[in-house]
């Protein structure tokens, strides 16, 4: 896309609330937190401005793993220092939602993305997969979402092979996190977590409405909040691709 195409926007990002379905470690572990507000004030006698306190984790919701998130990745970047072009980059769809319906264990392998490339052609270079499961249907429900930790994710050996053998940046999914429900038995643990970021490189998790979106043939914008020494951020995403009809409209699809 160039300056001054016109172009559809649709946003990728899960509302954030309190309904905001999060990660659940096992009891040893602290936990993250979710979403939560407390309020300043309301037009009243504590202040004319309407505002909250909030306070949530750095991973709850639709949002970015810096590489310092992960042992693997501890001398790599934290979230502020995530370069621009990083976060404004070409990106395409994968979609295994067919063979998730069927099995919500399943396991993304070399052999399904070498098929997606050769009906689609190369992973983008400097650019994103995002990796779509049909998950977001479920995410107004946490325990649907969460699903007792049967959720999609990828093969060991396919997440490193995208993070040490391509030219992604990063990898985006549907799920609470990059890793399967039942990553902590795979070798390494949380594979996606540990070759991605350990090869300097980003996850997001949460995404919606990919399935509004080609295979190919658009940008994903991700907008994290620059925090310092930050391992993650919330972030606000969205893809932009070309109006083909010359309708600028943002938010969803070409109107009709």
């Amino acid at each position: 896309m160039t300056f001054g195409e016109k172009v559809t926007t649709i946003d990728l990002t899960a509302p954030l609330s309190e309904a905001t379905p999060v990660i659940r470690l096992p009891d040893a572990f602290n936990q993250a937190w979710p979403f939560s507000r407390q309020l300043i004030s309301k037009y009243d006698a504590k202040g004319e401005a309407y505002w909250y306190n909030i306070s949530l984790s750095e991973h709850t919701g639709t949002h970015i793993d810096a590489p310092i998130h992960w042992k693997s990745g501890e001398t790599g970047s934290d979230v502020a220092s995530i370069p621009l072009e990083h976060l404004i980059a070409p990106a395409v769809v994968l979609d295994t939602s067919a063979e998730v319906a069927q099995s919500p264990d399943f396991l993304l392998t070399i052999e399904h993305v070498m098929s997606w490339c050769d009906a689609n052609g190369p992973l983008p270079d400097g650019g994103w997969l995002l990796y779509r499961t049909g998950w977001d249907e479920r995410d107004q429900d946490s325990d649907s979402f969460l699903n007792n930790g049967h959720t999609p994710g990828i093969e060991a050996d396919c997440a490193k092979w995208l993070a040490c053998d391509t030219g992604l940046i990063g990898i985006g999914v549907e799920t609470v996190g990059t890793d399967a429900g039942k990553a902590a038995g795979q070798t390494p643990p949380f594979p996606v977590h540990w070759y991605f970021l350990g090869a300097g490189k980003y996850g997001i998790t949460q995404l919606k409405n990919l399935s509004r979106l080609p295979a190919t043939g658009f940008q994903i914008v991700v907008a994290p909040l620059p925090i310092v020494g930050g391992t993650g951020s919330p972030c606000r995403v969205f893809a932009r691709l070309p109006d083909v009809r010359g309708d600028t409209h943002e938010g969803g699809a070409p109107k009709p």
